[in-house]
């Protein structure tokens, strides 16, 4: 990827078009090259969710993530209501090694801190967690299976 091609946002998804362009970067990577069923990708969380999207120069949705918290998502942060969920996590295949994971972590750290909370968990995929370590998260707990892909529980205070 070029130095210009490397270019991009992160911001909260507003509007149809964005959660769509967020629904679509999930589809890819989950659904398509991972191998998710649809209805364990699309848990029907989405609704209560903050999106967080990344955009490249020419308006291309590069990835997504979201968070969780409140109520809502009491079953995944032991029901600390300071505490957030940050989950679908996806970066397309072009994108991927540019920043972009990171940025969108970032992202959604921000809108945890502004919504009040205190920390943010999530369920790495288990290649996936030295990604979240240098970003400051912490494994916890015992491997386990999401989607029948091995994950482990990770914690970082904000």
């Amino acid at each position: 990827m070029s130095d210009a091609a490397a270019v991009y946002a992160v911001r909260l998804a507003e509007g149809p078009a964005d959660l769509a362009a967020c629904f679509a970067v999930r589809k890819d990577v989950f659904v398509a090259e991972q191998g998710v069923p649809e209805d364990l990708e699309y848990d029907g969380r989405d609704g209560d969710a903050l999106q967080v999207l990344a955009v490249g120069a020419d308006g291309s949705a590069l990835g997504t993530g979201r968070l969780l918290y409140g109520p809502g998502a009491a079953d995944v942060t032991g029901g600390d209501p300071g505490t957030g969920a940050l989950g679908r996590l996806a970066v397309t295949r072009a994108a991927r090694g540019t920043g972009v994971g990171a940025a969108l972590v970032r992202g959604i750290e921000d809108a945890a801190r502004a919504a009040g909370l205190t920390a943010v968990d999530l369920h790495a995929q288990t290649h996936a967690t030295g990604f979240y370590e240098r970003l400051g998260y912490a494994a916890y707990g015992e491997e386990f299976l999401d989607a029948g892909i091995p994950h482990r529980s990770m914690r970082r205070a904000l």
